[in-house]
């Protein structure tokens, strides 16, 4: 690392900072453990109070967490998604480097309650197939969702499929969809427990819920609900004039 520029108009605690950051995109490590406050205060010659401050920055930037007794380490990279366009969980894992892939934990056909006929826009009792996945990328779960689409649209459809394809793949070039658009609506939430357990994440983190309703003109051909790590994944929108 550089050192700190005592005579800077820049705060030392901001200073730090970037050294710290650069030293974390450029040599270290996702969950490898960075040198204590106290050797940060020794090696710059700085407060315990400035070390602290630049600590506090970090982690609520997500560059860095905390863990009780054990030390500080570096955070994982946030995934970002930008949602002016349709996108794909794989797709958008594969432009950043990450390895996605998923799990199917549950794949089943089910015949629309009152609630969820009124969010399909269908009939009450009509059959769907309902499956649940874990979503990881490079083997960390970062999402699970709960998908539901039209048995008579997608008739065929079965667990090995999904497992084998991935899923709007699966509906192009199998099914012949063509999507028209998709409505996406956005909410944090408590993480309840089996949220936690999938993720594996404490109960304390928050979640959030995203709702994506799919079209293909006027029909809804899919309607998931995913609930992704609140400390992983950041959506962006570029507004324009």
């Amino acid at each position: 690392m550089q050192q700190v520029d005592k005579n800077s108009k820049l705060p030392l605690y901001y200073q730090l900072m970037q050294l710290i950051v650069s030293e974390i995109d450029n040599n270290m490590e996702v969950d490898e453990k960075l040198p204590s406050e106290r050797d940060f205060c020794s090696k710059y010659g700085l407060s315990r109070s400035t070390v602290r401050q630049a600590f506090l920055e970090l982690e609520q930037e997500g560059y860095i967490y905390k863990a009780h007794g054990k030390g500080t380490f570096v955070s994982p990279k946030k995934l970002q998604q930008e949602l002016l366009k349709l996108y794909s969980f794989t797709t958008e894992m594969k432009k950043i480097g990450k390895n996605p892939s998923s799990r199917v934990l549950n794949f089943t056909c089910i015949a629309c309650d009152r609630n969820l006929a009124r969010k399909m826009k269908r009939e009450e009792g009509s059959e769907v197939y309902s499956f649940l996945r874990l979503r990881l990328a490079d083997d960390k779960p970062v999402m699970v969702e709960t998908s539901y689409v039209p048995k008579e649209r997608f008739a065929g459809l079965s667990q090995e499929r999904l497992e084998q394809n991935a899923m709007y793949d699966l509906f192009t070039h199998i099914y012949g969809v063509n999507f028209t658009y998709a409505e996406e609506r956005f909410q944090a939430v408590p993480t309840d427990e089996l949220t936690a357990k999938y993720l594996r994440i404490h109960r304390s983190l928050p979640s959030l819920k995203i709702e994506r309703f799919t079209y293909e003109r006027d029909q809804i051909i899919e309607y998931t609900v995913s609930m992704a790590r609140g400390d992983q994944l950041i959506y962006s929108v570029k507004l324009n004039k």
